[in-house]
């Protein structure tokens, strides 16, 4: 944990709030100036468009990226070619890796970081890595988040319930009965995910049935924890949640029957990275469609040739401030048939299902279980992890894999074991292998998390 983190903790409860209130509206302020409003009537335009006019539109905005990124990016300089652009050819564009951005980000980046929003991520694949937004970019990402929300009811101000890997909460907090800030303002609600167990339960369901929240946002296996064991008890919520909006993991049928059955409400998916690729997002007849104007999705099998169910590399239009062109992002899907039509009226492609951003955890007899989105978190301000991965293969002893830079040291080292200390408690035995490779799974998906526990035992 950080000086400021202990020092924000140590503030009264009031205070933190008024803190987050005030900051989360500095951060809006940035997100909803701007060029937002524009983009809001842009992307609002094209939701019913045909698609040769999507098809036309998707090539100039493609055209114009890599215009950008080869003018503006010394990476890209000599990578994209002239008939790369003129011809809207990506294969002729190397694959960019997770491990090359880390490395170079410098060279790829088009901003300073000063200029720019920096965003920090350990993401799924456990690599520890920094990105940098332009304005115009995160507001435009904004503007197509808060155009698929509207569709199922959300705008900012509806009270909202927000379960992400933030770690301000502590444990005298959860003795006290509080789990959760508040940002009074904007009427969101940041609940603690790092405290959700059997023993926390009581505190989470009381304040859940006070705030009445309209809607909630965040990591499916967080709210999925506090909807089990409330099922398991017979109980539900006072009052029916609108739409359950999941991020950072992917939906599992479970997912949609408890929490539903238990907050009264539908859930809605959509997948992005926090990195910048482009998106998927539910409908209002429950598909997925992939959005041709945030970027293209190229689904690749092992051999990197194209393919109806493999690994994605993406091109996000909306990732100007560190260009992403053919970034293998590290999540699969599984396409629709090309000539099946949604009944909302779309002429978006479709998606059968999204494979990426596994639920797994690690269990923790002190914790409980640990979801993939706190564990990825860890790497946060590390430097030097290029990935990791954590193997359980007994309830009081897990196994950290790592593949490390010259960066890495014995104070990142301790900075990211006290981190994971942090996750999964006090009792649990770290045992610390460090490795030149960690492979990938035979479908070409790599596991952060590697789970052989009886989990039905524990659950």
């Amino acid at each position: 944990m950080s000086m400021l983190q202990k020092l924000f903790k140590s503030t009264p409860l009031k205070v933190q709030n008024m803190a987050i209130s005030l900051a989360n509206s500095r951060l809006y302020k940035t997100r909803y100036s701007g060029k937002y409003k524009i983009y809001r009537n842009y992307y609002a335009k094209w939701d019913s468009a045909n698609q040769n006019d999507i098809q036309k539109e998707k090539n100039k905005r493609l055209r114009l990226f890599l215009e950008y990124a080869k003018k503006n990016s010394t990476w890209y300089d000599d990578k994209i070619s002239e008939d790369s652009i003129k011809n809207n050819n990506l294969k002729l564009i190397p694959v960019l890796e997770k491990k090359e951005i880390i490395d170079n980000l410098n060279k790829i980046k088009t901003i300073s970081e000063r200029d720019g929003l920096v965003n920090s991520t350990g993401g799924t694949t456990g690599a520890s890595m920094k990105t940098v937004y332009t304005k115009e970019d995160m507001q435009e990402r904004f503007a197509i988040l808060d155009n698929f929300r509207a569709k199922h009811g959300y705008k900012l101000g509806k009270k909202t319930a927000w379960f992400s890997g933030k770690n301000l909460i502590s444990e005298k907090d959860i003795k006290n009965g509080v789990c959760s800030h508040y940002d009074f303002i904007n009427k969101i609600r940041f609940y603690s995910t790092f405290h959700i167990n059997q023993n926390n339960f009581d505190v989470y369901w009381k304040s859940l049935n006070e705030f009445k929240p309209e809607f909630i946002v965040g990591f499916p296996s967080s709210v999925y924890e506090i909807c089990e064991i409330a099922d398991s008890k017979g109980l539900r919520l006072n009052h029916k949640v609108k739409v359950f909006f999941p991020t950072a993991e992917t939906v599992l049928p479970r997912h949609r029957e408890i929490i539903g059955r238990v907050l009264g409400c539908k859930l809605v998916d959509q997948y992005a990275s926090s990195e910048g690729a482009p998106f998927i997002l539910e409908c209002t007849k429950g598909n997925l469609h992939i959005h041709p104007l945030t970027g293209i999705f190229e689904v690749v099998d092992e051999d990197m040739q194209p393919a109806e169910d493999g690994e994605l590399l993406v091109t996000s239009f909306t990732t100007h401030g560190t260009p992403l062109v053919r970034y293998r992002v590290g999540d699969r899907i599984t396409l629709s048939e090309e000539n099946k039509v949604c009944k909302c009226g779309s002429s978006f492609p479709l998606v059968d299902k999204i494979e990426g951003r596994s639920s797994d955890f690690i269990y923790s007899s002190e914790k409980g279980k640990v979801n993939l989105g706190n564990l990825s978190n860890s790497t946060k301000g590390i430097d030097g992890i290029v990935s990791f991965q954590i193997i359980q293969e007994i309830e009081t002893e897990i196994t950290l894999r790592l593949v490390v830079s010259d960066d890495y040291n014995k104070v990142e080292e301790s900075n990211f074991l006290s981190a994971i200390r942090e996750r999964v408690g006090k009792k649990i035995e770290i045992n610390v292998q460090y490795v030149d490779e960690i492979l990938r799974e035979k479908s070409g998906k790599f596991r952060i998390v590697k789970n052989s526990l009886n989990l039905n035992e524990i659950s």
